[in-house]
């Protein structure tokens, strides 16, 4: 079994620009003993079956469907929507996608393992834009975010290890 750490996002990452501006945003990571493109972390991460699941339930709320060929063409940079995600930035080693409200973001990267010769840190983050902010600036996320903080967590990590483990297995 992998282990999923939670850490402070590099600074570098694309989602790093909404923590500034009072998101919420989080970062996970776990590290394979293998060199993983994002091409490859990409495709991994949208066809386990986990994340086919959740994408199963949201094809089922929102009319969006999405398919493994879809994520095939995601990760090779053909297509620029996957579900209800748009690409809202990309670089050689990150993607940052856009829900279609707005609302939350969804960012995967692939770093070098630093004390590994072969290796690679799979990180995963989501951004959260809040609801509204007071007049001090201080952000408000709604109910329905508090309650759900645990269930987010707990699903983050589950998803990094299967990602994880497909990418193991390949």
């Amino acid at each position: 079994m992998p282990k999923v750490f939670e850490s402070e996002l590099p600074s570098n990452a694309l989602s790093a620009t909404y923590k500034t501006q009072g998101a919420f945003v989080d970062c996970y990571y776990s590290e394979v003993a293998k060199d993983i493109s994002l091409d490859e972390y990409i495709q991994a991460f949208y066809t386990t079956p986990l994340f086919k699941l959740e994408r199963s339930l949201l094809s089922l709320a929102t009319f969006k469907r999405a398919s493994d060929h879809d994520a095939l063409a995601l990760s090779l940079g053909k297509s620029d929507r996957y579900s209800i995600w748009t690409v809202e930035g990309r670089e050689a080693n990150q993607i940052l996608m856009r829900d279609f409200t707005g609302n939350t973001r969804s960012w995967l990267m692939v770093q070098k393992a630093s004390d590994s010769e072969a290796g690679t840190r799979l990180y995963f983050g989501s951004v959260v834009v809040p609801k509204e902010k007071t007049e001090s600036g201080q952000a408000s996320f709604g109910g329905l975010f508090h309650l759900l903080g645990k269930f987010h967590q707990i699903y983050s990590k589950a998803l990094l290890t299967s990602a994880y483990k497909r990418l193991l297995n390949s």
